[in-house]
């Protein structure tokens, strides 16, 4: 029984002497093999639950530091080109994200990656037909140009009356189509308790609205002329160079042409509309008012403030948050879900308030939903992913609006978590001349393909011209900082357990193993590919 025990693994312990009843034996006897076959078994099985043990806290420990697990897909992948329809002129590498953190993919997009709903992918830029660059905006310096003005004022003039505008419709979509869009992206999970009424359009909607009593000829009202007097001056502050109604102006001659002595001199809009505020500052006050002017050339000091105020340009939030009037035609509101993705949502005490990862910004009109915003919140930017529309609401330009919005939320959120301060626009295509709207949302940069630093796009422009792939850094002796220096410290995920590649690679045969590997590490930088876990098969 003794034997058999031991054939079993069995020690059985011997009363007389204390110790294994197979080392009673002499050397050599079936005994003691035995019992030293069940101790060596017996010590193989203790090192196999050591190292179960030791795999559970690693990948326990693992999962605390960083989630991110990704599936490279080794070589380049050739397919038909969105933008210049080439059939298989477009190149990237990509990989399966089944789990990321914000930080991880904010380091990856400042390589160059993007994501298509866990589908993480870079373009080969040297090699692809339409090469793609990084581009992000600074909100913090960003102006509204003219257009984007425009399109606000479309908006709000829409929302007060049901005005449709006539002429170009400006629209662009944040990305040219929805092909590579994943139908997870599309679930509500988690619905935050975030939602916010537009409070949209400026007062001088009013003055649109006295002009509709004035044509049905009723008066309006004394103090309603003191509202189109206020009205024009925010008309001023918006600095669409167009006026709500159209004045007489004398134009001034073309070059080469004779000019009309008899006609006073071209006059903008803008000075008379102060000319007209000055008559009347001088027809309220004839005595003191009109000695100021006369003693100092323009107004009184009391009214400076409020002039130089109108002479600076309206803010992003001036021209979106004004206030509706009681009676306007459509109600435009504004909410925030937290949707599908392979970003691992995160709430830092110190960061934004509807924390990171991945939102549905949903634009509801009159209860109908009309657009649909995918944003990725991150630790250093709000990255625009796609903008889904009615085609039946595109006269109000929704990719160009809800730009504009991000743009302004972006901000927002800088006001509470400062390190937030970017607006990533996906990919600028300088050969796409659909795609080059990006650039007119001032000022951005665009990320140099060979070293990832951050150049003003105004120094590129000139260089995308004669070349689509261009090296944007003007130091020749710049590398790569990120690169990767140490492929044996890439994390792997092999087998349920995470070892560094220098272990992983002594149990490997396959050549091609290391090449697919190495392309990665190269491809993520030295610190993603320490932090993430590299998922082989």
């Amino acid at each position: 029984m003794a034997r058999a025990a031991s054939a079993c693994g069995g020690l059985a312990a011997n009363p007389a002497r204390g110790r294994p009843s197979g080392f009673a034996r002499a050397s050599g006897t079936p005994g003691r093999r035995g019992a030293l076959w069940g101790w060596r078994r017996r010590r193989r099985r203790g090192r196999v639950r050591s190292r179960r043990v030791w795999r559970a806290a690693t990948m326990a420990s693992w999962a605390a530091l960083s989630p991110s697990i990704v599936e490279y897909f080794e070589g380049e992948d050739s397919y038909r080109c969105g933008y210049c329809k080439n059939e298989s002129g477009s190149r990237s590498n990509g990989m399966w994200a089944h789990s990321m953190t914000v930080q991880d993919y904010q380091d990856l997009i400042d390589r160059g990656w993007r994501r298509s709903g866990k589908y993480v992918y870079k373009p080969v830029m040297n090699q692809t037909c339409c090469p793609q660059y990084t581009i992000r905006c600074r909100p913090l310096q960003f102006q509204p140009s003219k257009s984007h003005k425009k399109v606000l004022k479309k908006m709000l003039k829409f929302l007060a009356k049901g005005e449709i505008s006539k002429g170009n419709c400006e629209d662009e979509p944040m990305e040219p189509t929805m092909e590579d869009t994943v139908a997870g992206d599309f679930g509500l999970i988690n619905k935050l308790d975030i939602q916010c009424d537009l409070k949209t359009l400026s007062d001088d909607v009013k003055e649109s609205f006295e002009s509709e009593e004035k044509k049905k000829g009723r008066s309006p009202k004394k103090e309603e002329s003191k509202e189109l007097i206020q009205s024009q001056h925010i008309e001023e502050k918006l600095g669409s160079g167009e006026p709500s109604h159209p004045i007489k102006v004398h134009t001034a001659p073309k070059p080469g042409k004779g000019a009309d002595l008899s006609k006073p001199p071209c006059r903008k809009a803008k000075e008379i509309r102060k000319e007209r505020k000055r008559l009347k500052l001088m027809h309220q006050n004839p005595a003191g008012e009109l000695a100021g002017f006369q003693a100092q050339g323009e107004p009184p000091s009391l009214f400076q403030p409020k002039a130089n105020k109108s002479n600076q340009p309206k803010s992003l939030e001036d021209l979106i948050f004004e206030s509706l009037p009681e009676n306007a035609s459509h109600k435009l509101e504004f909410t925030r879900f937290l949707c599908s993705s392979p970003l691992e949502a995160e709430n830092p005490p110190h960061g934004p308030d509807c924390g990171y990862g991945s939102f549905h910004q949903q634009y509801w009109l009159d209860g109908r939903i009309i657009a649909v915003g995918v944003i990725d919140i991150l630790p250093y930017c709000v990255s625009s992913v796609y903008l889904y529309y009615d085609p039946d609401y595109s006269f109000l330009s929704l990719g160009v609006y809800s730009a504009l919005r991000e743009i302004g939320f972006t901000r927002q959120l800088h006001q509470k978590t400062s390190q937030l301060s970017y607006y990533y626009m996906g990919f600028y295509i300088h050969s796409c001349p659909k795609m080059k709207y990006k650039g007119q949302y001032r000022p951005s940069d665009l990320l140099c393909p060979e070293t990832y630093v951050w150049v003003p796009i105004e120094q590129c422009l000139s260089s995308l011209e004669n070349s689509k792939y261009c090296r944007f850094n003007q130091d020749p002796e710049a590398v790569d900082e990120g690169r990767s220096k140490e492929p044996d410290r890439l994390q792997v995920f092999h087998r349920k357990a995470i070892m560094p590649y220098g272990i992983y690679k002594k149990q490997q045969k396959d050549p091609s193993e290391e090449a697919a590997v190495l392309q990665y590490a190269g491809l993520v930088g030295q610190v993603c590919s320490e932090r993430m876990l590299l998922l082989r098969n």
